[in-house]
């Protein structure tokens, strides 16, 4: 149900919006976890190894282990407030725009609205609408996940009216310029290698065996997430380096900080101290982010678009 389909009952704009924003919710509560500490290994300088003394985190379950002895379970839900608005927001803006698209070409040009290539297309184009839109709410989402003990932000409001007097309205926008530029092809990615696979897997199972449906939209949403994440990793690595500029005060207990002039700045600081696996830090527990998140969003947008339709 993922995109217009003429041959099958799709559904309408609001619909999608409806099943977009209730994918991205219960997806978001199951990631949480996974999410803090991505973000946790990205923002880190130093290298992540347990050779290396000066190096807070080295480790999945070393860094669950030393967040929830440091600060408590409820730190794996640093930000979640904001990150559920942006979870909400996102889906509902990606899902309903990418079902307008693919309806609109599927009427006004000679493409299959099924085609993989317009998938990419119309993948990338709807999520970077989604983005703009609810880039504020993600700058958020990563001070909160960021910020150590004591903490710097005490509440959401106390957050933007803070964010807003000491850095000015263009720093909910930080990292907006890497986001655009690795979003298209990530979303755009996601979409198509969805389709691929679902493709592929109606060629390979026989008719009789698709009852396991739900199954089938998880692995090839995961198997998507997987490809498109690899492919786009260091351009998420920026902009949360970008974003928590302005912030150094509350990463002190975190190791080193740094702060960019910019997106190009950022990439050579990054090369000439990290090298070159710097800009993919925080890779092993996105790429299991992206496999639960990918599958999960596609399985529950298909799953309320069937129980809407």
């Amino acid at each position: 149900m993922v995109g217009y389909d003429p041959d099958a009952k799709c559904v309408s704009t609001l619909e999608a919006a409806a099943a977009g924003s209730a994918s991205g919710l219960v997806n978001r509560v199951c990631v949480s976890p996974l999410d803090v500490i991505k973000i946790r290994f990205q923002l880190q300088i130093e290298q992540l190894s347990s050779r290396n003394p000066l190096a807070k985190y080295h480790g999945i379950l070393q860094a669950a282990q030393r967040i929830l002895r440091e600060e408590g379970l409820f730190a794996f839900w640093k930000g979640h407030v904001p990150a559920q608005c942006l979870s909400v927001g996102f889906g509902a803006v990606q899902f309903m725009v990418f079902e307008g698209l693919t309806k609109l070409v599927h009427n006004v040009t000679s493409y299959s609205a099924r085609d993989s290539f317009v998938h990419f297309v119309c993948g990338g184009l709807s999520a970077c609408t989604a983005t703009v839109a609810v880039q504020p709410v993600d700058t958020l989402r990563t001070r909160f996940a960021a910020q150590g003990e004591p903490k710097i932000y005490h509440s959401l409001r106390h957050a933007v009216v803070t964010m807003y007097r000491t850095e000015g309205l263009w720093t909910f926008y930080r990292g907006l310029t890497p986001t655009i530029i690795a979003v298209f092809p990530y979303a755009g990615l996601q979409f198509s290698s969805y389709n691929i696979f679902q493709q592929f897997s109606e060629w390979v199972i026989p008719a009789e065996g698709k009852k396991a449906g739900n199954v089938k939209n998880l692995v090839c949403g995961s198997c998507a997430g997987i490809i498109s994440k690899t492919l786009t990793y260091p351009f998420d690595l920026f902009k949360k380096r970008l974003q928590v500029g302005g912030f150094e005060q509350a990463r002190a207990a975190f190791g080193q900080v740094r702060t960019y002039r910019g997106l190009r700045d950022c990439v050579r600081q990054i090369m000439r101290e990290e090298g070159p696996g710097g800009f993919f830090k925080g890779l092993s527990p996105s790429l299991l982010k992206a496999a639960v998140s990918s599958g999960l969003i596609f399985f529950w947008y298909e799953l309320f678009c069937s129980l809407l339709c």
